[in-house]
C-alpha cells in the first residue's frame, strides 16, 4: 500500500516543479535567458529532493517512477498511483501559473506557455525524429543519474539533489532550443492543455519520447550497476560430508 504522504509529495512536488520552473520560461523568460531558465529547473528540483526525497523519492516525473518500476524498484501498483499524483499535480501547477499569468498585464497565455514543441514551434525547427531522439536521451541522462544517486527502493537522499539537480539543469540548457526540453510527460502535459492549439496536438510525443527514455535508462542501470551476489558468509553453508552421508542411510 503506498502511503498517503508519499502520494502528496509527488502531487505537490510536480505542482511546484511546473509552476515553479515553467512558471520560469513564462512569466520570466525574457528577463532570465535560457542559462536562466535552466538554472530555475534544476534549482527547484534540487529543493524539492531535499525536501521530499526522503519521504516518496520525489519522482515528480512519470518517467523517473517507470525508470524505478523497469529497475525492480517499485510495484506496479505504487508505480500508477505514482503517476496519478504526478500528472495531477502537473496540470494544478499549470493551471495555477495560467491564473497567475492572466494577472500580467500584455502577456499571452494561448499557443505557447511554455509548452514543448517540434517543428515551427521549435526554436531551431528541429524535426518530429530529431525531437523524439532528443527527447529521449535527454531523459536517459536524467533517469540513469536519478538511478545511479538513488538507494534502496526509490529514495533519494538529500545530498542526491545536487547531481539530480545539475542532470535536469543540463538537459534544459540543451534540450531548450530544440522543443523546450520536456524530460517529464507531467511537466508536459500541463501546460499544453491550457496553451491548447498546436501544443496539445503534440504533446503525444512529450509524453511518450521521455516514457522511451526512462525504461532504456532502467535497462542501462542494470548492466553498469548489476545487483551485487550476497557475500559468501551470508549464503547457506554446505552440510558436513559425515551429515549428508547419515542422511542417505
Amino acid at each position: 500500500m503506498v502511503d498517503r504522504a508519499a502520494l502528496t509529495c509527488e502531487f505537490m512536488g510536480t505542482l511546484l516543479l511546473v509552476f515553479c520552473a515553467v512558471g520560469a520560461t513564462v512569466l520570466a523568460g525574457e528577463y532570465i535567458g535560457s542559462l536562466g531558465t535552466a538554472m530555475a529547473f534544476g534549482l527547484v528540483l534540487l529543493a524539492l529532493v531535499c525536501s521530499f526525497g526522503a519521504v516518496s523519492g520525489c519522482h515528480v516525473n512519470p518517467a523517473v517512477t517507470l525508470g524505478m518500476y523497469c529497475a525492480g524498484r517499485l510495484e506496479a501498483r505504487t508505480a500508477v498511483r505514482y503517476w496519478t499524483a504526478q500528472f495531477a499535480g502537473g496540470i494544478a501547477g499549470a493551471a495555477l501559473l495560467f491564473v497567475v499569468a492572466r494577472q500580467v498585464p500584455g502577456l499571452k497565455v494561448r499557443g505557447g506557455f511554455g509548452s514543448n514543441g517540434y517543428g515551427v514551434r521549435s526554436a531551431v525547427g528541429i524535426n518530429i525524429v530529431g525531437a523524439f531522439l532528443a527527447e529521449v536521451a535527454l531523459t536517459f541522462l536524467v533517469v540513469f543519474v536519478v538511478l545511479a544517486v538513488s538507494r534502496g527502493r526509490a529514495t533519494l537522499s538529500g545530498s542526491a539533489g545536487l547531481p539530480v539537480g545539475m542532470a535536469f539543469a543540463v538537459a534544459q540548457l540543451v534540450g531548450g532550443p530544440l522543443t523546450g526540453a520536456s524530460v517529464n510527460p507531467a511537466r508536459s502535459l500541463g501546460p499544453a492543455l491550457f496553451a491548447g492549439g498546436a501544443a496539445l496536438a503534440q504533446v503525444w510525443l512529450f509524453i511518450a519520447a521521455p516514457l522511451v527514455g526512462g525504461a532504456l535508462a532502467a535497462g542501462a542501470h542494470r548492466v553498469t550497476h548489476p545487483t551485487p551476489a550476497p557475500p559468501a558468509s551470508l549464503a547457506e553453508p554446505e552440510p558436513e560430508p559425515d551429515a549428508v552421508a547419515a542422511r542417505t542411510r
